[in-house]
């Protein structure tokens, strides 16, 4: 009964911040129930989909409220390791990836199906948010083609239920590095169309980020400016999207405003 209701409080607690329009109420209420989902995995340590919340809920907070670097990596690297926890809880050859080379990691994908989907995502998401609060670490950028191919698979599994969301993210990866060092922005811009495309356009942060992970990278000036007034036009309420859409506004404003110092 209380897993039920630690799991049902979960959910909403999630429904609640992805509609909440006042960034600042989640920046100063949040930290509340991170540490709520802290309590109940004190007594339930091995349910999947407690530590799948918990993993989600860190990694958003930590890769955009968390200002200060050394914060953000404490909290991505929870999110993380309450990410492995899941995963590995509901598919044992995932125990052992923090420790597998990249062809080691890419032979487990394989025994990963749709009843792994949920839980392959939160791990992506939580170590993309790591690896971008340890962006200056080379050891964590090695890790990249590993993110990679696990999409790659979420993609081919997930079916009717994928996240459009992963688009996004992939389109990101694609694009923290250069084309010199591995980067590949005409892949990632395929990618962030088919986010902007599977929300009919209603997700204002994959806009911001093909502007400042594409458009910026390849100098196409005219893309970026285009993106960012379509952000700016565009009404923010939208079921799940709607906080990280005031977000997106913010951040388009700020690039509008830098994009002369930058072209």
């Amino acid at each position: 009964m209380m897993t039920s209701a630690a799991n049902g409080l979960a959910d909403n607690l999630s429904s609640a911040i992805l509609n909440q329009d006042d960034p600042e109420t989640v920046r100063a209420g949040a930290p509340s129930y991170m540490l709520l989902l802290d309590s109940f995995l004190e007594g339930d340590p091995d349910n999947p989909d407690l530590l799948s919340a918990a993993a989600t809920l860190y990694a958003s907070y930590g890769a955009v409220f968390a200002d200060d670097p050394v914060r953000a990596s404490r909290l991505t690297t929870r999110a993380r390791n309450y990410a492995q926890d899941a995963i590995c809880e509901s598919y044992a050859p995932s125990c052992d990836w923090p420790e597998h080379s990249y062809d080691e990691f890419v032979a487990t994908l394989d025994g990963l199906s749709d009843k792994h989907s949920e839980y392959l995502y939160t791990y992506g998401f939580a170590t993309l948010a790591y690896l971008r609060a340890h962006s200056d670490d080379w050891n964590s950028l090695a890790e990249l083609p590993q993110v990679e191919a696990l999409f790659h698979r979420y993609l081919e599994i997930a079916g009717d239920d994928v996240e459009g969301t992963v688009h996004t993210y992939m389109g990101i990866l694609l694009t923290l590095r250069p084309p010199s060092l591995g980067g590949k922005p005409e892949e990632a811009r395929e990618h962030f169309e088919k986010a902007i495309a599977m929300s009919d356009g209603r997700d204002l942060s994959a806009k911001v980020e093909y502007a400042k992970g594409y458009a910026k990278l390849l100098y196409e000036r005219e893309l970026h400016d285009r993106l960012l007034a379509e952000v700016m036009e565009a009404s923010p309420y939208a079921d799940g999207l709607t906080l990280s859409n005031v977000m997106a506004k913010e951040e388009a404003e700020q690039l509008i405003a830098e994009a002369d110092d930058y072209f």
